[in-house]
This record gives structure tokens, sequence and C-alpha cells, in this order.
């Protein structure tokens, strides 16, 4: 495994998941779900707790519910988005569409609401981890704008300045499905079947909101990610 990174789902290595949540059973039962469905899994009661973990072991996604006390699920995944990319899937009782919004916005890769199926849960989790190794573009290195894409370590290099930006592996994927038809317009569904990411168009758009953030120098102005009216999303990149 990667540390603070993704193995993806490999039958001979079994992928290392984090839980976290305040509630005893729901840890219990979820833990001793993909403890039986193929993955080593580990338990953490809050997020300070969780951090501890992570401190010392290594995990390949995390399982986080959004109402903690002391510090909400939000709070933690955004936190974690300022040094790994780690997928992170959120639980919550909170379903509608402003809450999955807010997980998306604050870095979440996926967003599951309770109820759940735990078959749905294990599917969802090897959805996540298939998504890193997944080459999207032929091309493992290309140039957009200042930076250099790195598609082995899945970072912007800014070849001016030397900084790097790390992507999460929703970014990378979304920038990768771009790369492959750079100079095009995408729809938005059209990125969703490449990027194997839910279809809907709000959804789309916090995501392409987020890189935007990491690519241009004003994402209100976008230069290099760009929107095409009426047609999607169209990248322009240098392939090397």
């Amino acid at each position: 495994m990667d540390k603070n990174g993704t193995a993806g789902v490999n039958p001979e290595v079994k992928p290392h998941v984090l839980v976290v949540d305040d509630d005893a059973r729901i840890r219990q039962l979820v833990s001793r779900y993909l403890t039986q469905n193929g993955f080593v899994s580990v338990s953490a009661s809050s997020a300070g707790e969780a951090r501890e973990l992570m401190e010392s072991l290594e995990f390949d996604a995390l399982v986080v519910d959004i109402m903690m006390p002391d510090e909400t699920g939000l709070a933690f995944t955004s936190a974690l988005r300022e040094r790994s990319d780690i997928p992170v899937l959120l639980l919550t009782a909170l379903g509608d569409a402003q809450d999955r919004i807010a997980g998306f916005e604050n870095g979440a890769d996926d967003y599951l609401p309770k109820p759940f199926e735990p078959r749905e849960l294990v599917l969802r989790l090897q959805a996540l981890l298939r998504r890193r190794p997944k080459p999207v573009s032929e091309a493992s290195r290309f140039r957009v704008g200042r930076w250099s894409y790195d598609g082995d370590a899945d970072e912007l290099i800014d070849e001016e300045g030397g900084d790097i930006v790390r992507l999460t592996a929703v970014e990378a994927n979304l920038l990768r499905g771009l790369a492959s038809r750079a100079g095009e317009a995408v729809s938005r569904e059209e990125l969703a079947r490449i990027c194997n990411m839910e279809s809907g168009e709000r959804t789309i758009d916090v995501q392409v909101t987020r890189l935007r953030r990491k690519l241009e120098e004003d994402s209100r102005t976008p230069r290099l990610l760009q929107t095409v009216r009426g047609k999607g999303y169209m990248l322009r990149t240098t392939h090397r």
C-alpha cells in the first residue's frame, strides 16, 4: 500500500479501511461486515482517534460518519485533504442534495446515506479503490498551463515555482478524463462515464470547481479548464 494513498483492489492484498463513527454499534457492524468481505477493518470513535491511528497505520480508504461530536466528518475530511488524497466515503443520516454537495465540497469521494445496505457500502468502497490506478489517459505526464501532471503520484508540479499540489482520486480521474479528450468539449454525462462518477450534473460541477481551484490562477475566470456553454467542459493541455 502507498502511504495515505490507495493500493487498488488486489486479490492477494486485503485493502485496509478505517471506520470513523461515534456510534459503537455502527462501528462494530460496519467493521464486521467489511472484514467478512475481504477488507482489513480498523475503527475509531472520533476524528482525533482516527488521526492517531493514521500516524502509525496505513489505510487504503476511510469510511467517516458526518454527525460526530467535537469535530464533524466534514471538518475532518476537509482538514485531511490538505495533506492526503486517501479516498473518503461519508456516512450520514442527512440525505438531501445540499448535504451531499457539502460532502463533495469538503473533499469526500463518495457519500452513502443511512440506513444503507452493507453490500452497497462494500461495492462503493471497491469502486473507490479501483479509481486511483485506473488509467484514463494514455499519457501519464502532461502540461496544463504552468503545471506538469505526474500520473504516477497524482500531483501537479509548478514548473515555474516548484510548488506541488496533490490531487484527490476523484480530481485525478477527472483531470485524466479531460486530458484524454484535450481540446474537445466533454459533456457531464461522458465525464461521469469516463471517470466512473455519479452522473448528476451538480456532482460533476462541484468536482470541476474543486479542480479549477488547484489549476487556475483565478478560478472565476478559468483559462485551462473552460466551460463550453451547452456542451460541457474542455481542458487545454500539452502531452509529452
